[in-house]
């Protein structure tokens, strides 16, 4: 593979495999894993709960033993509307190419064990990309006001940072544009700054240094002092073990969501100048604790609980793009692909071709626009 190929591969797997590992601890607290699977999630583990049909009945779905969820379907979907797109991406996108994805053709959803639309199992927040678009019929690039505040927008803009790669203003940009029509407030920022994040670690060269950095640079209200206060504790811990506490209490000023992960008041996901969603920041702070291993920030992130499907799959995204594929586990793509009965490989090989073809248009464009001032500007 390329240099190109491998980053993409290493950044869509690494979601991927991030995000089911995380799947069977979503929801709970360091001490409720622990208890639960005898120690330290190390790697594929069964359900949380052995009952999980009935456990939950707002969301009965196979969580564990490999299973991806809906942070990378939804991914996998945004590549597919790049690849019909053909183009950078911006919020009318989502209303011609990502709304029939959602609706218009049944897939293998591994949580549901069988074949289903993909509306069927994306969360309230998601779902109402379709509602608003396909059904109120509004206007795109505002359509997401209104909608639950949340990391749901940010869960899979992993692709706009390739298409992006080592341009973080750029992938920030496309981001937000994009997201218009799914979030508002701080969970589109955070979507826009996740996308700078993998364009930056997409650069040759790049560190979780750099990619902090750049996020920094370009992450605004909130989202800005979230990042900064987590990765600042984050650099004085030595790993994953023992951080939860000092990672959480530095978020905890910044995310509306309670302690009591569940258990949500009034002020909760709503929009804000001041707050931020949890998942990024925890995932940078991962990063910069593993110093950019794979393995440590998607582990980091599955033991810490919570929202750990997203937070890992965001951390390995990351870490992905900087280590290539060869960073991500084989033996966890594999047996993540085997579970989820998917392709964890092909979808970064088809962002990779899309990004070719995008940024080859970009530099004609340039060109062109180059030579026009250059005629302009002469005397």
């Amino acid at each position: 593979m390329t240099p190109l190929e491998d980053r993409a591969t290493g950044c869509v797997a690494g979601a991927a495999v991030g995000d089911a590992l995380g799947g069977a601890t979503e929801g709970w607290t360091p001490e409720q894993i622990v208890e639960r699977y005898g120690g330290r999630v190390e790697g594929i583990v069964p359900p949380y709960n052995e009952d999980w049909r009935n456990a939950r009945p707002i969301a009965p779905y196979h969580k564990g033993d490999g299973h991806i969820t809906d942070d990378t379907l939804m991914t996998h979907a945004l590549i597919r509307v790049y690849e019909k797109a053909g183009r950078h991406l911006d919020a009318y996108a989502m209303a011609e190419h990502l709304v029939p994805e959602l609706m218009g053709e049944r897939r293998w959803i591994p949580e549901l064990e069988a074949e289903a639309l993909p509306l069927q199992r994306i969360f309230l927040a998601e779902k109402w990309i379709v509602a608003r678009l396909h059904y109120g019929h509004a206007d795109p690039r505002e359509a997401g006001v209104g909608n639950i505040v949340n990391c749901g927008a940010a869960m899979y803009v992993a692709p706009v940072g390739i298409v992006n790669a080592a341009d973080p203003d750029a992938a920030y940009a496309e981001a937000i544009d994009l997201t218009g029509a799914h979030q508002s407030s701080y969970g589109r920022e955070a979507a826009g700054v996740m996308a700078a994040a993998v364009a930056e670690a997409m650069r040759p060269g790049a560190t979780a240094d750099s990619v902090v950095a750049a996020c920094l640079r370009l992450a605004k209200d909130g989202t800005r002092a979230a990042i900064e206060a987590v990765c600042e504790a984050a650099a004085g811990l030595g790993h994953w073990e023992g951080s939860f506490e000092t990672l959480r209490a530095a978020v905890r000023p910044y995310d509306t969501v309670a302690d009591t992960y569940r258990d949500q008041g009034l002020g909760a996901r709503r929009p804000s100048r001041v707050h931020s969603i949890e998942e990024l920041p925890l995932a940078l702070g991962m990063l910069v604790i593993a110093k950019g291993d794979y393995r440590d920030t998607v582990l980091g992130g599955v033991n810490y609980g919570r929202d750990a499907d997203s937070i890992a799959s965001m951390g390995g995204a990351i870490a992905g793009a900087l280590g290539g594929l060869a960073a991500v586990p084989a033996e966890w793509v594999e047996q993540v692909g085997a579970a989820s009965r998917t392709d964890l490989v092909a979808p970064g090989r088809a962002i990779a071709a899309v990004t070719r073809r995008v940024r080859a248009g970009d530099r004609e464009r340039r060109r062109a626009a180059e030579a026009a001032l250059a005629e302009l500007d002469h005397a």
